[in-house]
């Protein structure tokens, strides 16, 4: 018995076992993943209030760039294999931090989308070759923790720099540091963002260890055949209507998530009043603290670290789909009682509610993709998985601006020019005028601010992403009664 628990603790996995490179790339991650959520956290909020730009402009850029992080590594995961991790990093690195430094300095609309096109490219070339250096990195003895330390390290750095750096940043004056640089308020942040990655080259060059490449990789096809044979695969993929299907219904639970980078954080910006909560951290900690838009990165990156191990233990054992239901469920909860109070305590809620939903969720949905997967191919399409992002990712960002738009601006833009217009107010207030503007024109001809924004839609539109988050119960329900059937007798011919 003793030599029996001698040698279990012998092979338990410690950290020490890990090559100088895991480490390596575990700061590559942490710091590409800390610049990136720490940009997000504020972007569409800085691109509306502070660039000008119309939200239903902002959402067709969020459409355009996050879907590049989730179908690009299909590419250049094959590049990689090809060309190298170490020159891929490189070509991933130096497009991030050109992306991020180019935004940083651009104020016109057509500029800021193409140079955060550029970003999306680097990160996009960025995330394979991450996950496929740590697989490298690990035996079957320690991967678990290997890829339990690496998607900590993504949770932590989401948490550290919207929570630490941002807030910081959007105080200072870029031009006090660079005196060429834009003076644009809060572009220090998407600087932090262009330096912290940009920096990564200098490790990668002088640290960075190519990972042995197995003899497949060597004698592996021209890169040109092997992009083909992607397409391939995806077109065999797609052809599978019913596989396609899952994981669409699947993403519509997703086009909440991408909610809190767009509308949760103008709904923030707009409505909620966040003074309780800022009077009772800054009682703690001692100083003055005020909660701001890239705090909801921060709520929901901390319940997954300190929740995701607590869950995954409680749900480890059951069944695939119901727990997703569970997991969708709570999430949707989350969202929809943000209908019910604009009390900042409501508003941390909904959205932990709905991190604990997400963590829940997502780990059953893998499972399920590997019971519907047809045997001989289950490798091959377990790695479509990823398409529940890239569905989501391109729906969310517009669906949610335009929905705004319609259900909380336009009311109260309609309602101002409509007391104006009774009032005799001289005032013409043009087409596009944004929402901050007409609603200061209309205090300034003496209405009330709360009057105003009580025209705002605010509750109808979080029950209707709620609604989204029903339909994508039922329809998993529907899946799985009519559809998984004829799944499985096709795979069974």
């Amino acid at each position: 018995m003793a030599e029996d628990m001698a040698k279990q603790k012998k092979d338990k996995p410690k950290l020490k076992d890990f090559p100088f490179n895991y480490w390596v790339v575990i700061m590559f991650e942490f710091f590409e993943r800390g610049a990136y959520y720490g940009m997000m956290s504020i972007l569409s909020v800085y691109m509306v209030d502070i660039l000008g730009f119309s939200k239903e402009g902002v959402g067709l850029i969020k459409s355009t760039i996050q879907p590049l992080l989730y179908f690009l590594p299909l590419m250049t995961g094959a590049v990689a294999d090809r060309m190298g991790y170490r020159r891929t990093l490189m070509f991933a690195f130096a497009f991030l931090g050109l992306g991020y430094g180019l935004t940083s300095q651009m104020t016109e609309y057509s500029l800021v989308f193409v140079c955060l096109v550029i970003m999306g490219i680097g990160a996009g070339t960025f995330k394979p070759i991450i996950s496929g250096t740590i697989a490298k990195l690990t035996t079957e003895k320690n991967s678990t923790l290997g890829f339990g330390i690496f998607y900590w390290s993504i949770n932590l750095g989401a948490f550290l720099f919207p929570l630490i750096l941002v807030p910081y940043l959007k105080t200072i004056d870029p031009t006090s540091i660079l005196p060429f640089l834009a003076d644009t308020p809060w572009s220090l942040v998407i600087i932090a963002a262009a330096v912290c990655t940009g920096a990564m080259l200098i490790p990668t060059i002088f640290f960075f260890k190519e990972p042995e490449r197995d003899k497949a990789d060597t004698e592996k096809a021209p890169l040109g055949k092997m992009i083909s044979d992607v397409f391939k695969k995806m077109w065999m993929v797609f052809k599978d209507w019913r596989f396609i299907l899952f994981i669409f219904i699947y993403s519509w639970f997703w086009i909440l998530y991408f909610q809190m980078f767009d509308t949760v954080l103008w709904y923030l910006q707009q409505f909620v009043d966040a003074s309780a909560l800022d009077n009772f951290v800054s009682g703690i900690v001692g100083f003055e603290w005020t909660f701001a838009v890239e705090h909801v990165t921060v709520i929901n990156a901390l319940t997954i670290v300190l929740l995701q191990l607590i869950v995954s233990s409680i749900v480890a054992r059951t069944k695939a789909l119901p727990t997703m239901i569970v997991g969708i469920a709570i999430g949707t909860l989350g969202m929809a009682i943000l209908a019910f109070s604009s009390s900042i305590w409501i508003f941390i809620l909904g959205i932990f509610m709905f991190s604990v939903g997400e963590m829940t969720a997502h780990p059953k949905y893998i499972s399920y993709l590997g019971i519907i997967a047809p045997p001989d191919r289950k490798a091959t399409y377990m790695g479509f998985g990823f398409l529940y992002g890239a569905f989501s990712s391109f729906i969310g960002p517009l669906l949610g601006a335009n929905l705004y738009v319609a259900m909380i601006d336009n009311p109260m833009i309609a309602f101002v020019k409509t007391k104006l217009a009774d009032m005799g107010a001289a005032v013409a207030i043009p087409e596009g005028t944004p929402v901050k503007d007409v609603i200061e024109i209309g205090t300034n001809a003496g209405l009330e601010y709360n009057e105003i924004l009580a025209q705002a839609q605010t509750s109808e539109l979080w029950l209707l992403f709620s609604g989204i988050g029903i339909l994508c119960i039922i329809g998993l329900l529907v899946y799985q009664k009519f559809i998984l059937p004829g799944q499985k007798a096709e795979h069974n011919q």
